[in-house]
């Protein structure tokens, strides 16, 4: 009978909650999660219920109760305030006592004789003494008067008035019968990231093309000169693509041909040569010493460095001649060197993530990020992940948060929808997108809505790049300064987190290897560039200016309520992020047209903006600092793509009239 009863209470639909609590959902630190469940029992019967929760180093939980909403859903909020993996889970019972409280003044409201049902509560208000024998003296007290008030006999009105006092029912809630309680069936889990998972701005760079001479291999201290111009332009990671030495054996050359000159520098993801491997630093970079300087002088900045994680070796990688027995053999006893038929990559041998000494590999691979994490690095660009053992990257960033829960692991990876999905499940912060694809209105509203509505958002951080050093697509190259504008105000106003590839984005470097390709002619994974950085038709200020409305506006600093609005015109989108409480709106109004001027009537919802519509407000644009005066629901604007092709509208709710000033009569 026991077993049964412990099953009158249901618990399901626990939210959040991804796959049953296969997968955590993620959070940043100090974040509020909503938590909801649906709790029923049969029959009439009070029900309680409690949000269990620790962080999973700590052995207690900790309690908090769920409230009752509407249609047997209750709701909870926790409050993660350190980083690390939580655990969280619901826990429900029957509640005699409040049953009998309820029913008890409905019989007292209708004037019936509740001598017996005294009685009834009397006992369950022992049984809570009894229980509650332990703790501090002060309930003991309190239930010794409730006792003896209810049992009293001779005063029925007494005893009516302490049997449905507030005092009795938050007594008994300090202690229930939970005897039968049920506990949901899966404990849900929680990363917790720091801020930066959440928010940041990228900013690419190859330091061998950093010295201010022409021609010559820069080095990290060059780049050290260049940190106040990237942070200038508000930039907060500085992302370095490998800077480890880089293989001779098939090195590619200028524009990836398959045969290189005397003095091609190679690609820097030909990781290993006779200096080292992942745990070393190309020479001409610098030292170790070096290195460490840069991400000093970055954080005096407020730029966090980091680093590409490449799980790949030139054929010159110490590790092929110690560990031959991580990479897969050809029939030949020739080592398998990686493809993409009909492309061949000879100066990349791919880890063999499935070798009979796998455990050796992974934790030889987990040691390298370790090594850099001691030298002061917590953010990892991941390159092609989807290409390696999903269960390593599962075991590997779970283990590396646990030492570092500070880690930040951003996923290369540029494969079908349900990979990439699959790889933020098992623990990347962050996943690089179809953005950079993504032109057209629709196509934008589109995927944007997926990201932000469905179960991605609890565990999916989208980071768009508008380019990368293998990514210059068509609008790109077509579309001169403008599209570049474009792209950066959508990247960065859709996405909280995004990034560039640079000096190519902000000097609008549009210029493909060939016609239909995606390749930068000249492209600076082959080959040491020289940019000049104070080019008139430069971008940098334009970044600057939106980097800076990025950190004065809070709403752009999470995915959260983001809105598209209508409007009359295919090539303009407007949409729009918002706080809560809409204290804070942002509009947003980009002309997808680089070439020629467009105009439309945009919609928006004044009544959810708290606005009287018979009454003016102002929109402030942040981007040049003009003010309109708008009315109404329907408002018309224009954009010329190459003075404006963009607004960042500010919603000023209250515009002064002479009517504000006491010289008015």
């Amino acid at each position: 009978m026991s077993v049964k009863r412990r099953n009158r209470v249901q618990i399901s639909r626990v939210q959040p909650e991804i796959e049953g609590g296969r997968y955590p959902i993620k959070r940043i630190v100090d974040d509020v999660i909503e938590i909801t469940a649906d709790i029923v029992a049969d029959g009439h019967n009070a029900l309680a219920a409690v949000l269990r929760y620790k962080e999973e180093t700590q052995s207690e939980w900790s309690e908090t109760p769920l409230e009752h909403d509407i249609n047997d859903r209750w709701q909870a909020q926790l409050r993660v305030d350190r980083l690390g993996r939580w655990q969280y889970t619901v826990e429900a019972w029957i509640d005699d006592f409040a049953s009998w409280q309820r029913d008890l003044k409905k019989r007292v409201n209708a004037a019936q004789d509740v001598a017996v049902e005294l009685l009834i509560g009397l006992d369950l208000v022992k049984q809570a003494a009894t229980r509650a024998s332990t703790v501090e003296k002060a309930d003991q007290d309190a239930f010794s008067r409730c006792i003896e008030a209810i049992g009293n006999q001779q005063n029925i009105a007494e005893a009516i008035k302490v049997a449905l006092s507030d005092e009795l029912a938050d007594l008994m809630r300090r202690h229930p019968d939970r005897q039968y309680a049920t506990r949901y069936k899966a404990i849900l889990q929680v990363i917790v990231d720091p801020k930066q998972a959440q928010f940041s701005a990228w900013y690419e760079v190859f330091p061998r093309s950093c010295s201010p001479h022409p021609g010559e291999h820069g080095n990290f201290n060059d780049l050290i000169g260049r940190l106040p111009y990237i942070a200038d332009m508000g930039f907060d990671v500085l992302y370095l693509p490998p800077i480890h030495p880089i293989g001779t054996t098939h090195r590619k050359g200028k524009n990836n041909t398959p045969v290189c000159e005397p003095d091609d520098v190679g690609s820097p993801w030909a990781i290993g040569a006779a200096e080292g491997g992942h745990t070393a630093i190309h020479p001409q970079l610098g030292t170790l010493a070096d290195f460490r300087k840069l991400v000093a002088q970055a954080k005096v900045f407020g730029i966090s460095v980091a680093l590409d994680l490449a799980f790949q070796c030139s054929p010159d990688h110490p590790y092929v001649k110690e560990h031959p027995e991580w990479f897969r053999m050809r029939p030949d006893d020739t080592i398998q060197y990686a493809e993409n038929p009909p492309k061949k990559y000879q100066d990349i041998y791919p880890l063999e993530f499935q070798s009979p000494a796998w455990e050796a590999l992974w934790e030889e691979l987990r040691r390298v990020v370790i090594y850099w994490i001691d030298q002061g690095v917590r953010i990892f660009r991941v390159d092609n992940p989807h290409t390696k053992d999903f269960s390593f990257w599962e075991w590997l960033i779970e283990s590396v948060k646990k030492e570092a829960p500070d880690t930040i692991f951003l996923a290369e990876a540029f494969t079908r929808p349900k990979l990439m999905s699959q790889l933020a499940k098992l623990g990347f912060t962050q996943s690089y997108t179809y953005f950079a694809w993504r032109n057209s209105k629709w196509e934008l509203e589109d995927y944007l809505t997926t990201l932000t509505t469905t179960d991605l958002k609890e565990y999916f951080r989208p980071n768009f790049w508008p380019n990368t050093p293998d990514i210059l697509n068509d609008y790109l190259q077509v579309g001169g300064q403008p599209a570049f504008k474009v792209r950066l105000v959508l990247a960065a106003t859709l996405s909280s987190n995004y990034g560039i590839y640079g000096p190519p984005f902000e000097l609008c470097d549009g210029l493909p290897v060939e016609i239909g390709s995606e390749e930068y002619m000249n492209s600076e994974k082959y080959e040491i560039r020289s940019w000049n950085l104070d080019e008139p038709h430069s971008l940098k200020h334009y970044i600057a200016q939106v980097n800076k409305i990025r950190r004065e506006n809070a709403v752009l600093q999470s995915n959260d309520n983001l809105k598209f609005y209508p409007v009359d015109n295919e090539n303009i989108i407007c949409y729009g992020k918002h706080s809560d409480d809409f204290s804070e709106v942002l509009i947003i109004v980009v002309n997808l047209d680089p070439n020629w001027a467009q105009s439309g009537w945009l919609k928006l919802p004044i009544d959810e903006f708290d606005l009287p519509p018979e009454r003016p407000f102002q929109v402030h644009d942040l981007l040049d600092n003009r003010r309109y005066l708008w009315s109404g629901s329907r408002n018309f604007v224009q954009l010329e793509p190459h003075t404006a092709p963009a607004h960042i509208f500010r919603l000023r709710r209250y515009q002064r009239s002479e009517r504000d000033f006491d010289y008015y009569f």
